[in-house]
């Protein structure tokens, strides 16, 4: 078991959790039936797995296209200086945008940073990018690249790791 998981997860546990990512929404009811508990011990499984940190929350996704944004970017930021307070700073400021999915900072490339992106088009992207992430202090490159497909867009983690 990965030194990070605090307690051993049975099948049942894992049935719960593979569960609740097909479909955060299932009502405590509808969990226990599909993992073949009665609904008290399913509830406090699921206490036990929030309580232990396993289960962060449960969010409801929301149909992107649907919603007119239609343009996902990922975007590649070098900055200049590695420094803690430099890191810190970015990092605060990209959080605080909405249109920023996700951030990364990475190695093995040119850029210290790698930022999933999302917006109407391609004029509400130059403002994004011209209006937020180049007055960041620090930011010394940016790379963009456009999604033209998802083929796989998933939130799932893969369970099939965790030991038996």
């Amino acid at each position: 078991m990965p030194a990070s998981v605090p307690h051993k997860l049975d099948r049942t546990d894992r049935r719960i959790l593979q569960a609740l990512q097909e479909d955060g929404g299932l009502s405590n009811l509808e969990l226990a039936e599909r993992v073949g508990l009665s609904p008290s011990p399913c509830s406090r499984r699921v206490q036990k797995l929030e309580e232990a940190g396993v289960l962060l929350n449960r969010v409801t996704l929301l149909n992107q296209k649907a919603l007119g944004l239609d343009l996902t970017a990922i975007i590649q930021i070098s900055m200049d200086r590695h420094t803690p307070e430099r890191f810190e700073r970015f990092e605060q400021t990209v959080a605080s945008f909405e249109e920023v999915q996700q951030c990364y900072l990475v190695t093995g490339q040119d850029a210290d940073y790698l930022l999933k992106v999302v917006v109407p088009d391609m004029d509400a992207y130059q403002q994004f990018l011209l209006g937020k992430i180049t007055r960041i202090e620090g930011v010394t490159g940016v790379h963009s690249s456009f999604v033209m497909r998802k083929v796989i867009d998933s939130t799932a983690l893969p369970l099939g790791y965790l030991p038996e």
